[in-house]
């Protein structure tokens, strides 16, 4: 059995498959991947709410009118040994022998247990009626515990699981939306089974729209994804991509290949990674957690996109009625050109930026009117159960 599958990506990518970067296949070697990495001396300084002016703080503390900033990165050796013991392997295996690896990330620990965030194509062969797999976790000591799958969310690859082992240390958490270009950013995980594996590399992309396709599953994922040149390979699935503080910033999930899921090869870095921000993430990983039935939530816009159109833009089939769309007022035949200050070059990308939003969230859609003319819409999104 194998989790690499061929997806739906960049139509801009010729001859390259994006595809899933799960699984642990048989190592005929090994490569080392070597990025440059300015590291420098960690200042605590705190930023004026009101000014956003920087004060140096000696104690690391700061008053009620101004915000706890770190400056700096320290050394990579140092950022490396804080994250480490909070990335975890994740094993699916089948009672027949077969099965695959990924990685995953401690995200909360307390007495009771320890919740970890992984991709959901890492482990939706165990969600498959008629098969039997098992799941466990390697932690970084080196033990290995049985997990149990919380929920997922297919919509955005994402799923949790939960072992007992308490009071593990968890992943600091970062913020996705202060990303620029040229950040320097780190991946952890497993790839090709090889655990303890540490990567570096820059932020190349945002705000790249990525789908992706399961085998097992009847629903793609939608990802408003990362791009990074840091080396991911087979088995970094679900490991944290982080800043250069160390901070979660991003779920690996994606890359891109020159090998083709017809050839039967096995897929590699080429310097395309893609990571699901975690800004988007932390909505469905709490959601996942925190509600009753364990399941989550995604926006709705409530139209149909005509997916024979071949034009720049989103072309808006018809609408589904009492929705978002329809209350906002943008009307059958509108093409949909962008969203919030991206450009919208096709459904895919329309449907990507949308996911990227949590329900209830305003926003700015910029549509061309079948009558002619350009109109800018607010849209209250809805909600709608999510694929689980």
């Amino acid at each position: 059995m194998s989790l690499f599958k061929g997806i739906n990506g960049l139509s801009t990518i010729s001859k390259v498959t994006i595809g899933f970067i799960a699984g642990a296949t048989v190592v005929g070697g090994v490569a080392t991947a070597a990025n440059s990495f300015t590291s420098s001396p960690v200042v605590n300084a705190c930023a004026d709410k009101s000014t956003g002016a920087l004060y140096l703080s000696t104690t690391a503390t700061c008053s009620s009118r101004r915000t706890a900033v770190t400056l700096g990165s320290g050394s990579l050796k140092e950022i490396i040994a804080k994250v480490q013991p909070s990335v975890v392997t994740v094993n699916v295996l089948g009672t027949n022998g077969t099965g695959d690896t990924g990685s995953g990330s401690i995200i909360r620990s307390d007495a009771s247990g320890s919740y970890i965030v992984t991709n959901n194509h890492v482990i939706d062969a165990t969600t498959v009626s008629g098969n039997t797999y098992k799941l466990s976790v390697d932690l970084n000591n080196g033990d290995n515990v049985p997990a149990t799958l919380i929920g997922r969310d297919i919509s955005y690859d994402l799923a949790v699981l939960r072992i007992a082992t308490p009071n593990l240390q968890t992943i600091p958490m970062g913020d996705s939306s202060l990303l620029s270009v040229g950040d320097s950013v780190i991946a952890f995980g497993s790839p090709l089974g090889l655990t303890g594996t540490v990567t570096a590399g820059i932020v190349s992309a945002l705000n790249r729209p990525v789908s992706t396709q399961s085998t097992n599953a009847t629903t793609q994922s939608y990802v408003d994804a990362i791009q990074t040149d840091a080396a991911i390979n087979p088995g970094n699935s679900g490991g944290p991509l982080t800043d250069s503080q160390g901070r979660i910033i991003g779920i690996n999930s994606a890359i891109a290949s020159n090998v083709s899921q017809a050839s039967g090869g096995q897929a590699g870095s080429i310097g395309l990674g893609f990571s699901i921000p975690i800004n988007e993430a932390n909505r469905t990983i709490n959601e996942i957690i925190t509600s009753p039935t364990h399941t989550s939530t995604r926006p709705l816009l409530g139209v149909y996109f005509d997916t024979t159109y071949t034009g720049a833009g989103a072309l808006v089939q018809r609408l589904v009625a009492g929705e978002a769309a329809e209350k906002a007022g943008i009307p059958v035949g509108s093409i949909i050109t962008n969203i919030a200050g991206i450009r919208i070059s096709n459904e895919e990308t329309a449907i990507v930026r949308i996911r990227s939003y949590a329900p209830g969230a305003s926003v700015q859609v910029t549509a061309t009117l079948p009558t002619g003319g350009s109109k800018v819409f607010t849209v209250t999104l809805g909600s709608a159960p999510s694929n689980s």
